[in-house]
């Protein structure tokens, strides 16, 4: 059984974050942000992220842009152009379109984490990222980390 988590870091505290990633045991953070290096991130901003889970977890950390929406679909969805409902099925159709279930390792992603910055996973890629890829593989267990 391959143990996916996923994670957002709004609304959290730097010390229940990363309480919350050892805790679980992750080995590594996938982050699935376009953007990963704005201000407004604070202490999960890309440039610094990556030494505070090493240092704070013993935890890895990898930026995968594939994993991203394009800056144009989240623009579209964040200007409500689009229901949530419209940007699922794009977002669903740009991962096929990336061929991300034949180039995933899945193995790979065993008690890792994928990140972004909703609080909730109900309205967020992670979560339809973390289904898409267990509608590949249905032994993989999703873990949402609040």
């Amino acid at each position: 059984m391959i143990k996916l988590y996923t994670i957002g870091f709004t609304e959290k505290p730097a010390e229940t974050f990363f309480n919350l990633l050892k805790s679980s045991g992750i080995k590594q953070i996938v982050d699935t942000r376009i953007n990963n290096v704005s201000q407004l991130a604070g202490f999960a901003k890309g440039t610094d992220l990556p030494y505070f889970a090493r240092t704070i977890g013993n935890i890895s950390y990898e930026h995968n842009l594939d994993f991203a929406p394009t800056k144009e679909l989240l623009s579209r969805y964040r200007a409500h152009k689009l229901t949530w409902e419209e940007y699922e099925t794009e977002y669903l159709n740009l991962l096929d379109i990336r061929k991300i279930a034949q180039k995933t390792d899945i193995e790979k992603l065993h008690e890792n984490c994928l990140l972004c910055s909703e609080h909730q996973p109900d309205r967020c890629h992670r979560r339809l990222l973390a289904e898409y890829l267990r509608h590949v593989r249905n032994d993989i267990r999703i873990i949402h980390l609040t």
